[in-house]
């Protein structure tokens, strides 16, 4: 029996009196039924645990064991395609334990140890490896290649090499002597602790786009490889769809889907549509390079807090692969809110509306484990984080959207506006912004076009000035603007509803490449000029409408296909056409 006994029970906290064999950030199991929990906190007189299961039912007295390790994940094929809690338990092997609902205390395996991989070992006796070497390989799904990577903390010379074949995740197939003389197995997996960020070479300056697809975000406010952006919206604006629409269309090799404290009615469909969903560039489903880790605001709140961290491990070891990881955080609101439950049980002193004051610390610890990287083994890799935040009543000046703001570099403002309208994706192009378009810029201008980023600016600059213009519109009407005024007031519809809103259930309007987004700015643009010319020459607006021009160019989205661009070309023929048909007053024709 263990000399440390339970002296106290509050909700998930509990505390051990007059303790001295523990270690900060240590598992341990708690009670009669082994529960999972954390070390968080010590002095002389108390020892703290965070538990990860629910604590019903535990008593004063019970035991808690000691493991000497810090909480971990397991690292191994067998991670995608899975779907784990918050402690990377997986879901689908409780429920066959336990049903519908996940018992306590069970120790199960996080990645399964029955199953065989047909392995390729790429090493041989003699050779030297290093931290991040990759000594095997395996097909993990279709799509994904599982490369094992020496441990960070091990190298060595190889001393004994098992042949290519099938073999679990346990099984030794290399064996490695370090300088020291000590050998090592090698197996096809290994531990990492949750809180701390794996090692890599150097990190690599952001120079590439996140493609996603989007017009909205690939335009107006672009999201690099390695970067963070966050997507804050209140209830019902679309943040979820925005990121399902992202996991499936941008262009990471890898998405880790974190689904925090979020409702269970509302997690299950995610489940079940990620499960039906068809990768389009393998024509496979999107589950054979998707990892979903699943934590439903009915589970234990601790698990919650554990889930952000147990999502970007599995990222970074990807990443170490050589892999681009896009991970996708739903939503960082509800992991805050985890954390000032549990700061508020260990009678922390409390900050902006009762969160803990090191929200912002941790908010930073988190969204600093993004970056495009050198890995240890000298291949490129990158992990960009999306993580959406939840704020009450849509107030983007709560304390968790206005720290996340300090943290990432890309903000998609979801408006509940433009939401109700079924104006998709949401994101409002006045409070949203995007601080990697310098970066960005010479990507574009080698990859789409040299103009792209000027064209960008200009489409930016009319949303802006019909914003002004909306103001004058509200107090005192249309009426009394002057025609160049009201062009810019219905060029700017055209960009809103032509170019910004996107349709998810179009097979053309879906996915736009950045070829297509660029044409069709320059459509937009070729317009605006070609009309501001006309009302220079005093042509009422009205007359230049009724050509149809507008709304032609309003529906380029669907009738031009993506795979016949050079009809934008004939559009613009068409345009001059059309407007040449436009009286011009005799004054005018005169002075021209």
């Amino acid at each position: 029996m263990s000399e440390n006994v339970i002296y106290s029970i509050n909700g998930p906290v509990v505390k051990i009196k007059n303790s001295k064999d523990f270690m900060m950030q240590e598992m341990v199991y708690v009670g009669n039924k082994r529960l999972i929990g954390e070390i968080i906190s010590i002095s002389s007189k108390f020892t703290t645990i965070q538990v990860y299961e629910s604590t019903t039912g535990l008593k004063v007295g019970e035991p808690v064991e000691s493991t000497h390790n810090p909480i971990s994940v397991t690292l191994g094929p067998g991670i995608i395609s899975n779907i784990f809690d918050g402690i990377q338990r997986p879901l689908k092997f409780l429920e066959n334990l336990t049903g519908a609902f996940i018992g306590d205390g069970l120790n199960v395996s996080s990645i399964d140890d029955t199953k065989k991989w047909a392995v390729t070992v790429d090493v041989k006796c003699g050779d030297v490896l290093n931290a991040g070497d990759i000594y095997a390989r395996c097909p993990e799904t279709p799509v994904i290649e599982h490369r094992m990577t020496v441990p960070p903390s091990m190298s060595g010379t190889v001393v004994w090499a098992a042949p290519n074949g099938e073999y679990t995740i346990n099984e030794c197939i290399v064996k490695i002597k370090d300088e020291n003389g000590k050998e090592h197995n090698l197996t096809l997996c290994h531990k990492w602790p949750i809180r701390n960020a794996r090692p890599i070479k150097e990190r690599m300056p952001i120079t590439r786009p996140l493609i996603t697809g989007q017009r909205v975000i690939d335009t107006l406010f672009p999201i690099a490889k390695g970067g963070t952006a966050a997507i804050p919206g209140g209830f019902g604006t679309g943040k979820t769809m925005t990121q399902h629409q992202l996991a499936k269309w941008c262009d990471a090799d890898i998405i880790v889907y974190i689904g925090c404290g979020e409702r269970g009615n509302e997690m299950t469909q995610v489940l079940e549509e990620f499960s039906g969903l068809i990768d389009p560039k393998t024509n496979r489903p999107l589950t054979d390079r998707t990892v979903l880790i699943a934590n439903t605001s009915n589970m234990p709140v601790a698990a919650r807090e554990a889930s952000i961290y147990t999502g970007i491990t599995l990222a970074e070891y990807y990443r170490d692969m050589g892999y681009h990881v896009a991970m996708m955080a739903d939503s960082t609101s509800r992991w805050a809110e985890a954390l000032r439950e549990i700061s508020g049980r260990l009678e922390e002193m409390p900050a902006e509306e009762g969160y803990p004051a090191y929200l912002p610390s941790r908010l930073s610890e988190f969204y600093e484990r993004a970056g495009y990287a050198k890995t240890l083994n000298d291949r490129e890799g990158s992990i960009s984080i999306i993580g959406a935040v939840s704020p009450q009543g849509s107030d983007f000046s709560e304390p968790v959207t206005e720290n996340t703001k300090r943290f990432v570099r890309c903000f998609w403002a979801l408006d509940k506006s433009l939401a109700y309208a079924r104006h998709y994706p949401a994101i409002n192009w006045t409070n949203s912004y995007s601080e990697y378009i310098d970066d960005l810029r010479s990507w574009y201008k080698e990859n789409v076009d040299t103009k792209f980023i000027l064209k960008r600016q200009q489409i930016v600059n009319i949303l802006h000035e019909e914003e002004k213009l909306m103001e004058i519109v509200k107090l005192i009407g249309s009426d009394v603007l002057p025609d160049d005024q009201k062009l810019v007031i219905e060029i700017s519809r055209v960009i809103r509803v032509g170019f910004l809103q996107q349709n998810a259930f179009h097979s053309d309007d879906t996915y736009v490449s950045l070829e297509k987004q660029y044409k069709m700015m320059d459509l937009i643009l070729f317009l605006y000029e070609k009309a501001t010319k006309l009302i220079s020459m005093d042509v009422p607006i009205a007359e230049v409408m009724q050509t149809g021009v507008f709304e032609k160019v309003v529906k380029v989205k669907y009738s031009i296909p993506n795979d016949k661009l050079e009809m934008f070309d004939e559009y613009k023929v068409d345009i001059e056409l059309e407007l040449a048909k436009v009286h011009i007053p005799k004054q005018k024709e005169k002075e021209i």
